[in-house]
This record gives C-alpha cells, sequence and structure tokens, in this order.
C-alpha cells in the first residue's frame, strides 16, 4: 500500500514548518537575551565594582604615602594623621583586600596573578612605614639627627618608600586599565549582541513571510490541480471525453478546503504585516489571532510583548548611563577649572619670585664694569634658580663668585635670598680682606639664620661657592671655595685649584672649620672660570650619561681663544646639542673672566 498525502497533512505539514519558524526566532531571541543578562551581571558584580575598588586602593597608599611622610615631624601618638595611618593599615585596607580577593577569584589570568603581586608589595610598603615608625619609637627619638637622617632617606626620591610607592602605583594604574577594557569590551560585546540580534529577527521575519507565501502557492496548487483534473474527468466522461466545466464553491469538502485556504491566505498577510511593523519596532501594532487556537497568533504576540519589555529596559540603562556620563564629565570639567585657577596662581606666584630674584643679581652695566672682558651663563632649571652670581668691589679688589644653593626651583630661590643677603653683609663686616674671610663670615651667617648652631636642628640646607677676589693692578687674584673649585686657564692648559670639602652651612658645635685662602698672581691673558655643578652633571649624549668635568675641561680648552662673549655662545650651544630630547637637571652657573 502506498504512501498517501492528504490534504489534511499537507497543510499541517506547512503549518509546521511556520511554526519551526517562529520557535527558531523565539530560541534564538531567548538566548540571545540570557546572554546579555549574564553579561550586564558581570559588569554590574564584578567589572565596575572591581574597578571602583581598585581606584579606592590607588587612593588609599596615595593618602598612606603624604601620611608616612609626616610621621617625623609630629611625636604626638594621638595626632589625627597618625590615627588615620594606623587605621589605613589595620583596618581599611584589610578590609579591602577581602573584596578584592572575593571580586578576583571570580577572575583568571593575569588580573588574578597581578592583584596577588599587588598585594605583596603593599606589604612591603607597610613595612617600610613600620620600619619608619620603629625609628621614631619613643618620644626622645623624635629630634635625634641619625634618625631625621635615616628618615629622610626613606622618604626622599629615591628612597624605599618612594620606590615602592611609585612600582605600586603603576601595577595598580596597569591593572585598573585592564580591568577598563575588559569592562569596555564586556559592553561593546553585549551591544554588538543586541545589534545582531536585531538583524537575525528582521530577516528570520522576512524569511518567515516568504516562507508561508511559498508554503501557501504550492498547498493551493496541490489542491486546485487536482480538481481541475476531477472535473476535465467528469465532463469528458459525460460526453464520452473529458469534459471542461467550471465546478464553482461549494458547501462540499473541497469547497471547505479553498475557504480554509483562503483562511489560511489571509491570515499569513496579516502575519508577514505584524512581523514588519515589530520589525520595525512598531510594538503597538495591532494583531488578532486567528482563534484561540491560532499558536502562531499567540507566540508573535509574545514575541511582540517580550521585545517591547527588552527594549524598554534598554532604553532605560542606555538613559541611566547618559545621565551618569554627563554628571561624571560635569565633575571633570569643574576639576579641571579648579586645576587651571591653581596653576595659575601657582605660576603667577613663581614669576613674581623670579622678579624678585632678578632684582639680586647685578645687572649688566655692573658686570660690564667690575668685570670688563667676561661672561655670564646662567639657566635655572625652571623659573627661579637655587644657582646665583655675585660681585662687589671692596678695597681695590673686584669681588664675585658663583654659588650653587640647596635644591633648585622655588626652594633654592629661597635659599638664594638667604645666600644673596649674608655673601653681602660678610663683605661689610670683614672689609674685604679675603675670600676666605668672606666664607667664614658667610658660613656663620647661614648657619645663624637657618638656626643650624641650635642643638636639635634637622636643617641640612646650604650652599657650594667659589669665591674670588681679583686686584686689576696687581693681577693678583685671591680665591676660596667650599666644594666648587677654581678653573684657570693659561697657555692652552687648565689648572685646577681646589675648594675645601665642606659647604657653607655645615657648622656644627666644638668643630668650626676656616676656609683657605689661595693667592694667585696672574699674566695678561689668563682666563679663569668658577661655575655650579649643573653643566657637568647633564645628562645627554649618545647614551643618556653625564658630561663629566672632563669634557667639560675639554670643552673650555677648544674654545679659549675665542672672545669671551663667544665662549658664553658656544658653552650654551654645546649644552642644547648635548641635551637633545633631555631634561635639564639642574640649575647651571658659568662665569668666565679674561685678565
Amino acid at each position: 500500500m502506498s504512501f498517501r498525502i492528504t490534504i489534511g497533512k499537507k497543510i499541517g505539514f506547512g503549518f509546521g514548518i511556520l511554526i519551526f519558524l517562529t520557535l527558531i526566532i523565539f530560541v534564538t531571541t531567548y538566548i540571545r537575551l540570557s546572554e546579555s543578562r549574564t553579561l550586564n551581571d558581570k559588569i554590574n558584580n564584578i567589572y565596575s565594582p572591581t574597578t571602583a575598588s581598585l581606584q579606592e586602593l590607588r587612593f588609599m597608599i596615595l593618602e598612606s604615602t603624604s601620611l608616612i611622610a609626616k610621621w617625623p615631624s609630629e611625636p604626638k601618638e594621638d595626632e589625627p594623621f597618625k590615627l588615620r595611618l594606623n587605621h589605613i593599615m589595620d583596618t581599611a585596607y584589610p578590609e579591602l583586600k577581602v573584596r578584592l580577593d572575593d571580586m578576583f577569584s571570580e577572575q583568571f589570568g593575569s588580573e588574578k596573578d597581578s592583584i596577588k603581586v599587588i598585594f605583596e608589595d603593599i606589604q612591603l610598603l607597610f613595612n617600610s612605614y613600620q620600619e619608619l615608625k620603629d625609628i621614631f619609637y619613643s618620644f626622645e627619638s623624635y629630634g635625634d639627627l641619625q634618625n631625621d637622617f635615616l628618615a629622610g632617606y626613606m622618604l626622599a626620591e629615591g628612597g624605599d618608600i618612594d620606590i615602592q610607592s611609585k612600582k605600586l602605583l603603576n601595577e595598580l594604574d596597569h591593572l585598573i586599565l585592564l580591568q577598563r577594557k575588559q569592562l569596555k569590551s564586556q559592553i561593546d560585546f553585549m551591544t554588538e549582541s543586541f545589534e545582531n540580534l536585531q538583524d537575525l529577527v528582521k530577516y528570520l521575519g522576512l524569511f518567515l513571510v516568504l516562507g508561508g507565501i511559498m508554503i501557501a502557492l504550492y498547498t493551493t496548487r496541490s489542491i486546485v490541480k487536482p480538481i481541475q483534473n476531477l472535473r476535465e474527468v467528469l465532463v469528458r466522461l459525460g460526453k464520452g471525453v473529458f469534459p471542461r466545466k467550471k465546478i464553482n464553491e461549494g458547501n462540499d469538502e473541497i469547497g471547505d478546503m479553498i475557504r480554509a485556504m483562503n483562511n489560511v491566505v489571509d491570515g499569513l498577510k496579516r502575519t508577514k504585516d505584524f512581523a514588519n511593523e515589530i520589525g520595525t519596532g512598531n510594538f503597538g501594532s495591532v494583531y488578532t489571532p486567528l482563534s484561540n487556537s491560532d499558536q502562531l497568533g499567540h507566540a508573535l504576540l509574545k514575541m511582540r510583548e517580550d521585545l517591547a519589555e527588552n527594549e524598554r529596559l534598554l532604553e532605560e540603562k542606555v538613559r541611566l548611563r547618559t545621565a551618569e556620563v554627563v554628571q561624571q564629565k560635569e565633575e571633570i570639567e569643574q576639576q579641571k577649572h579648579k586645576i587651571e585657577e591653581y596653576y595659575t596662581q601657582v605660576t603667577d606666584s613663581i614669576n613674581y619670585a623670579k622678579r624678585i630674584q632678578d632684582a639680586i643679581l647685578p645687572p649688566e652695566r655692573l658686570t660690564n664694569e667690575l668685570l670688563p672682558d667676561s661672561f655670564i651663563l646662567f639657566k635655572p632649571k625652571d623659573i627661579v634658580s637655587g644657582d646665583f652670581y655675585w660681585m662687589e668691589r671692596s678695597n681695590e679688589k673686584v669681588f664675585f663668585a658663583a654659588v650653587d644653593c640647596t635644591g633648585h626651583g622655588v626652594p633654592g630661590a629661597f635659599m638664594s635670598i638667604v645666600g644673596h643677603a649674608n655673601l653681602k653683609n660678610a663683605l661689610q663686616r670683614t672689609g674685604g680682606e679675603s675670600p676666605a674671610q668672606v666664607l667664614n663670615e658667610l658660613n656663620k651667617g647661614v648657619s645663624e639664620t637657618l638656626h643650624q648652631k641650635e642643638e636639635g636642628s634637622s636643617s641640612k640646607d646650604g650652599m657650594d661657592i667659589a669665591c674670588c677676589a681679583l686686584n686689576y693692578s696687581t693681577l693678583e687674584l685671591e680665591y676660596a671655595g667650599a666644594f666648587n673649585p677654581l678653573y684657570l686657564l693659561r697657555d692652552g692648559k687648565i689648572e685646577q685649584i681646589k675648594a675645601n670639602k665642606f659647604p657653607i652651612g655645615s657648622f656644627l658645635p666644638g668643630k668650626e672649620e676656616s676656609f683657605t685662602n689661595n693667592k694667585i698672581q696672574l699674566k695678561s691673558g689668563d682666563q679663569l672660570y668658577v661655575f655650579s655643578d649643573g653643566y657637568a652633571d647633564q645628562f645627554g649624549g649618545p647614551k643618556g650619561k653625564k658630561m663629566m668635568y672632563k669634557r667639560f675641561r675639554e670643552l673650555l680648552v677648544s674654545g679659549s681663544n675665542l672672545p669671551m662673549r663667544e665662549q658664553c655662545e658656544k658653552l650654551d650651544s654645546f649644552l642644547k646639542s648635548w641635551m637633545g630630547h633631555e631634561e635639564q637637571v639642574d640649575d647651571i652657573i658659568i662665569i668666565g673672566v679674561r685678565v
């Protein structure tokens, strides 16, 4: 017995395909929405909190380094900053560490290893904090010079705490950047997933409509053709031939089948229109199922409700995210304005300080009068300088000096004011007897000004200096120096007159030292050079190393036949070429004199 496909089976097969396509759309939508929900949970519960906690940890490290820097300055244990630092080390950080452990337990790979390394580095940093705190174990330990020196070494740039904190902040910045990249990647993936879902629904909906039409045509033709064959057979049989007679639609089974098919076609057309409306985002489109048992119609209605709800949720999320971004942008703009105001105030103050510092330097008129054949190369590292030059006439001698104060920038500029005032007073008190006597008086004056004579003083500020007194009538030169030597260039060779190996401001009770006064008989054409260490210590060249004094001396010898102004230009040009892209590391002062 051959297998027979009835009309009912054909119709059932057509509807089966339509329902199958609808289920594909529904299942695909459900899977994509589930994936998006999972991604959203990861964003809200893992990546965003992790990034915020890492930012909190970074701020905690910055705060702790600023608090530990103040520890040696205050002996009281109940100072708020000490209590705050202890709270960070004993309570706040352990709690944050537990939270981060829980968060990173959900992650794998380099991030998990990175947070372990960061925790180890934090422990090393806190151990360094504890070492510094242990130095000041009692009230009497504060003010001890050795303790202050140890603490200063640990806290200074390049010290243990500075190196550890910078390394830790770099590691935190790297990990925060990785977390932000992962967060952005998840958000981009979720956005792409929704866009793909939209395209999939659109194309599957179109395929559903086209497939339905094709099935309807196939089903219609499969019914009409047998009926036409039957009609022709009946007519022909009645006349002895195959007659042709149109059979009108009646209330028989074939008529019911034709009417049912028309209903199916009408229903498919409405389904197509509804699917197109949903695909364009018109979720208010009206659709009435064929009957209460119309599974396709109810599935489409359910799909419309789900898509409408999903779109509403997405729009709400976008609105919230947009509001957050706008708020963050406003906060950033406010902070930017504050920073710009602070920067302007600080820059204005420093520029004003530069005008004050320029006022104490010898004017060009005085330089040309006292040292007619000379040059001065003066290059501050910052706007204001810790190096300065000085000259005055006393007892038929021209006193001139190149001074290098502790530090550079604003701190160095303050020291230069102290040095200039005391240098001028020292010349007046000694009556211009000799450079050595001037430096002895300068040493006392600086020590008294900075209270370095007082017992327990922690001030280590001072200055290096090369001071000369030149008698143009007798060509006799006197020189005294603190660390900074004098170069005498004669007949193409440089003779170095060494300085004493203790700086100005190094007064110690019971250990007063006197500076050596060197006398030199000059000849016409001799060239003198006094300077700070900034020029020779400059990094640069092809290997990024220091220039060093040997290269500096060779440069002076190579330009000794040039006029003094051209020597200055040559030194400046070589310095710029040597530096290349390197930054200037220190203030620079060079005084050259030809007799």
